[in-house]
């Protein structure tokens, strides 16, 4: 069962560190509708009620998008969630292409909590991308994103079949896409 006092405090939390951000849409929507999305996905489409996951969730994108940092994870929500959001965060330090390898190669091997994070992370994304193509992006970056999502989502499988599912499901949409163009 969740504990709704945890998750509302991170919604908080994540809410100020992230109140001044916005996706790349054009319709430029508040981030924080992103890790607030990762975690309804994985509570009411993948059925998710352990309180650490959603909590990761909802502050997945804190320490690599923010000022926030791992130990204020762990002061104020523990080192299992602090576990989970160092799993999913990327090295910014890194070039690009460098991080995106290393979650390729590193999603196999990360906790059962973090592929859950990922999986609901790279679901909210590829949803997004079926409806509004980031602003400046064209469709062969669309095309290669979601090649290179398949890629790490084929390393977290097996954690939640429903959430696999939905994965099957976009990718296939996708693809049908592709086609009508």
């Amino acid at each position: 069962m969740c504990d709704a006092s945890i998750l509302l405090k991170s919604i908080n939390f994540s809410a100020e560190k992230h109140k001044n951000q916005r996706r790349k849409s054009k319709e430029q929507t508040p981030y924080i509708n992103h890790p607030i999305g990762v975690a309804h996905i994985l509570m009411f489409e993948g059925d998710i009620q352990d309180t650490n996951t959603l909590v990761g969730a909802v502050l997945h994108d804190t320490v690599e998008d923010t000022d926030t940092t791992l130990d204020e994870i762990t002061a104020l929500f523990g080192s299992q969630v602090a576990k989970i959001v160092s799993e999913v965060t990327d090295d910014k330090s890194l070039p690009k292409l460098e991080r995106k390898r290393l979650q390729i190669e590193h999603a196999p091997h990360i906790s059962k909590e973090a592929k859950l994070v990922k999986l609901a992370d790279k679901i909210y994304n590829l949803r997004d991308l079926l409806v509004s193509v980031p602003v400046g992006w064209e469709q062969q970056r669309v095309d290669e994103y979601f090649a290179w999502a398949k890629q790490v989502t084929d390393g977290l499988r097996g954690v939640n079949p429903k959430l696999d599912a939905i994965l099957d499901d976009i990718y296939i949409l996708a693809g049908s896409q592709d086609r009508a163009e």
